[in-house]
């Protein structure tokens, strides 16, 4: 008995390591507890536990390519990569390619945040000029008009973490954060010095989109992705790193 568990084991392992790896889009932007990156490699976090589960129950290999965010769509036309997730199709309206898309699998809501030294709630419209911490390449509907207008200013950072970073020290009054990061970020912050939301600015429902090409298990994937979603897997994951399952309107 303990021969054929091991014979099968061993079987499945050389089937897995026969496969084509799964190449996963790891924008460098993303922070905790979306994806840790140590040494530029992906280590743990909510993005990461879900892709390296759907590679594994997929059969294949994952692989993750660390990428800056502006550079991750044009990965996925030129066929370097497989797999995006913890994308809108809202945030891609001039996608060219064939691509099919996945269920929504997680809910973002991005925030203006402030320090406690700033009112507790705000209406952006009525903000005076002046700075705003933004993620470089991202995309902000809600404040886009002020950004064309002159009367807010975008200053960028290469992820979402030194955004707060900067924030905490002063450089701006104003922030955007999801909710995920703002309270991942919090956690080792007495509560005098935690960040606070004072404005929603977006609430979207986000999920991963797979290049259409005979040479990826398309439909495998998006069969897995759904047998997560309805499984409870991907709020089991999301638990683990907030503490609760995902928040929904």
């Amino acid at each position: 008995m303990r021969w054929a568990v091991g014979a099968l084991l061993g079987f499945s392992l050389s089937v897995a390591a026969a496969e084509p790896p799964l190449r996963f889009a790891m924008p460098d932007s993303w922070a905790m507890p979306m994806v840790q990156y140590e040494r530029g490699r992906p280590t743990q976090g909510i993005l990461y536990d879900i892709m390296l589960s759907l590679a594994t129950q997929v059969g294949a290999p994952a692989e993750f390519h660390v990428l800056p965010r502006a550079r991750v769509q044009s990965a996925m036309e030129h066929g370097e990569i497989d797999v995006r997730c913890y994308a809108a199709q809202s945030w891609l309206p001039n996608q060219s390619g064939d691509y099919i898309w996945s269920l929504p699998l997680l809910f973002q809501r991005d925030l203006l945040v402030s320090r406690k030294d700033q009112p507790v709630s705000i209406n952006p419209a009525t903000l005076p000029r002046q700075s705003i911490g933004t993620v470089l390449g991202y995309i902000y509907p809600t404040l886009q008009p002020f950004f064309d207008t002159d009367r807010l200013h975008r200053e960028d950072a290469r992820n979402q973490e030194q955004v707060l970073e900067k924030l905490l020290a002063g450089r701006y009054r104003y922030a955007v954060s999801n909710q995920w990061t703002l309270d991942w970020f919090n956690q080792r912050l007495t509560p005098e010095k935690q960040l606070q939301a004072v404005a929603v600015l977006q609430e979207q429902k986000v999920g991963c989109y797979v290049r259409n090409d005979p040479k990826v298990p398309v439909q495998r994937i998006l069969r897995t992705l759904l047998r997560m979603k309805m499984s409870g897997e991907i709020d089991e994951i999301i638990r683990l790193y907030t503490g609760s399952p995902e928040a929904t309107p």
